[in-house]
């Protein structure tokens, strides 16, 4: 396909510049307890390099809502907005993995992805709650289920009946499975499911959009993702499964009665109870997801600092092509400039 045809391909690297510059400018804040200080970094450098891009981008996911963080917001537009620029819905989380950026801990990245809507027309899903149980697996597993013609609904069925399927998907024994768990007093039913099934279990303190996407990687060593988060990340995370050919299952999840009236009371409990997948969320081939390391994670290396020299790990894939491409960059301190949309100036890191 033709660079005219495909203005994905002419502006995919500009995503990973935009999540390079958040990491390099979020880095500053690692351990200084300061996670609101991190994410505002990250999204003024997000804000900078989308100010010099010229594409029409509405961001359809964004963070803060959930927890009054500072954010880059549904609706907020990014890109110059030039008459016949390309179009897209993008999502984004600046920085995924607040609090550990700001407790010095491993497992922070700054992620974005993309769809291109030449219509205009919004393609993203919008799951309306702040929540989601969510269940990822990889390619093997997704093979596996349309080899035996499964019907997989492993939102309702017991876990261990999951990692039987799993383990036989992935010619291991369930005690070889490895099991990823949001450490939440709200997934410790899971997290006793895996221990009673005999799984190995692995826990991550935040950050759960490199945690599901770990089972579609092949040499992460982890098998499946299960448990309840933000549904953000969720959609998210489906943007590179579409690319790296595994799979995410999706349900809405409420706090409580009053949380689920605020947020779905207009929606039916069929709409309500629906599983989403990765197809359903990221809907065509149009699909970009970019990350950023910015503390070591399962994803990710972090950001190297040697000298007056930064290394960065970005990983960047598209649904179009099924490219996935890991980029190492080398930053020259001493010349390496950030645009910025706070002041509309570059500076150095």
């Amino acid at each position: 396909m033709s660079t005219f045809r495909d203005p994905e391909r002419t502006v995919e690297f500009e995503f990973v510049r935009a999540t390079e510059n958040a990491a390099l400018h979020a880095m500053h804040w690692i351990g200084r307890g300061d996670k609101e200080a991190a994410d505002a970094a990250a999204c003024d450098a997000i804000y900078g390099v989308f100010d010099l891009v010229d594409i029409r981008g509405e961001v359809v996911i964004g963070e803060g809502i959930k927890d009054n963080a500072p954010g880059i917001f549904l609706g907020d537009r990014l890109g110059t907005w030039k008459e016949g620029s390309p179009r897209f819905d993008i999502a984004l989380d600046p920085v995924d993995g607040t609090t550990n950026i700001s407790k010095g801990m491993a497992n922070s990245i700054s992620v974005i992805s993309a769809v291109e809507t030449p219509g205009g027309e919004a393609v993203m899903k919008n799951i309306p709650s702040f929540y989601t149980h969510k269940l990822a697996y990889g390619p093997a597993v997704v093979k596996a289920i349309e080899k035996f013609h499964v019907t997989a609904n492993w939102i309702d069925q017991p876990l261990g009946e999951t990692l039987e399927f799993v383990a036989r998907a992935l010619g291991k024994r369930i005690a070889e499975i490895v099991v990823l768990v949001l450490d939440r007093p709200r997934n410790q039913t899971f997290i006793d499911q895996v221990r009673g099934a005999g799984a190995s279990l692995r826990m991550v303190a935040d950050g759960d959009i490199t945690a599901a996407v770990a089972p579609s990687l092949p040499d992460s060593g982890i098998d499946l993702y299960v448990g309840i988060g933000g549904t953000p990340e969720g959609l998210l995370t489906a943007t590179a499964l579409r690319a790296l050919g595994g799979d995410i299952q999706l349900r809405m999840w409420f706090r409580d009665e009053a949380e689920r009236q605020e947020l779905a009371g207009g929606l039916s409990m069929e709409e309500i109870k629906h599983i989403y997948t990765a197809e359903e969320c990221i809907p065509g081939d149009s699909a970009i997801f970019c990350a950023t390391g910015i503390s070591d994670s399962a994803l990710l290396p972090g950001v190297k600092l040697i000298g007056k020299t930064a290394i960065t790990h970005s990983i960047l894939t598209r649904a179009r092509s099924r490219t996935c491409r890991y980029i190492r960059a080398i930053h020259d301190l001493e010349h390496k400039m950030i645009h910025l949309r706070s002041d509309r100036a570059d500076h150095k890191i």
